[in-house]
């Protein structure tokens, strides 16, 4: 018999058990090594896509980890970020000319569906890029659990419902992370990913040009001056600049670190989303111990990532495994 279609029969055998004992939906748990059989490469394939991706441009690393956040955060992991369309989520003011790294996963789902046709699905590609662009840039590596699903809906209104602003202070951001059933200490960690990749000068304005009260943020004379020559005044009224790009982490802008941290100490964060986590007292704390001790942020950042990757997820026989990442079978 097949190997795809003994995992399959595999799976749907235990959302079977599941359902008739806890009377649920039936599902299928993610698990490590989930393509060991049915496509025994999938996992290598992603992981030298991205690598050569972010060897030619390592902030195309931060690009693919915001991926997998933005992807998660809005219906679940299950690749609907990833879906073309005039009301899609890519459409969303949140994502529309920021999302980066379609490429990448457009690549690697290229590569698996001539190796492994219809096995390997869009959702797990980003996840697995994720997770390889945390450790090439970042040395942080952890194992992803796979059998994701991917789904038929992608909603630009939702994309705006789920995912935190960058111009909204502390308090918001622990209500967004909250809704998904993650921690503040959770929140605080992944912020982290900001410690590699730009942001445009539209995203980062009302950090230097302050709309109110709460985006009055302290921040240090030089840094502010060295950002007003990147993004100036114009850019709030006639849209002057932009478009200009200004790395997240002035410290090391293309290594997944704790430097991140250290930049909010010495009131360097480049979103107000970022500086905001220092004006409370409980994510301030956890800002000076993750500046502090950076081996354990990056175990609570690859544990926080597996987190992350299970919300809301398509298993068993729920969604498709999608030929093309950019629209449903």
């Amino acid at each position: 018999m097949d190997l795809k279609v003994i995992a399959v029969i595999s799976c749907l055998i235990f959302s079977l058990s599941v359902s008739t004992s806890a009377k649920r939906p039936p599902s299928c748990p993610l698990k490590v090594g989930y393509y060991s059989h049915t496509c025994p490469s999938a996992e290598a394939i992603v992981r030298n896509v991205v690598y050569k991706a972010v060897s030619r441009n390592p902030g195309i690393a931060g690009g693919l980890i915001r991926l997998h956040f933005h992807d998660c955060f809005v219906r679940g992991c299950d690749a609907s970020v990833l879906l073309d369309g005039p009301d899609s989520e890519k459409e969303s003011i949140a994502n529309k000319n920021s999302l980066r790294g379609f490429e990448v996963i457009d690549e690697a789902k290229k590569q698996l569906e001539a190796a492994c046709p219809g096995t390997v699905s869009c959702a797990d590609i980003i996840a697995f890029a994720a997770r390889d662009s945390s450790y090439k840039v970042g040395k942080i590596n952890y194992n992803v659990q796979a059998g994701r699903r991917d789904g038929y809906v992608s909603s630009k209104d939702e994309a705006l419902d789920n995912l935190p602003s960058p111009f909204v202070g502390v308090k918001e951001l622990i209500k967004s992370f909250t809704r998904k059933g993650m921690s503040v200490d959770e929140m605080v960690t992944l912020s982290g990913a900001h410690s590699i990749g730009i942001a445009h000068c539209a995203v980062f304005a009302n950090r230097i040009y302050p709309q109110n009260k709460q985006q009055n943020l302290p921040i240090d004379r030089e840094y502010r001056k060295m950002l007003k020559s990147i993004c100036p005044p114009e850019a709030l009224t006639n849209g002057t600049g932009v478009a200009n790009p200004a790395h997240l982490d002035v410290m090391t802008p293309n290594k997944l670190d704790n430097k991140y941290y250290m930049d909010l100490m010495s009131k360097k964060g480049l979103l107000v989303s970022d500086q905001t986590l220092m004006s409370d007292p409980k994510t301030a704390n956890l800002v000076n111990f993750n500046a502090r001790y950076g081996r354990v942020w990056g175990k609570k950042f690859a544990d926080a990532m597996v987190h992350m990757g299970t919300l809301d997820v398509l298993t068993g026989w729920k969604g498709e495994i999608r030929k093309n990442c950019h629209s449903v079978n």
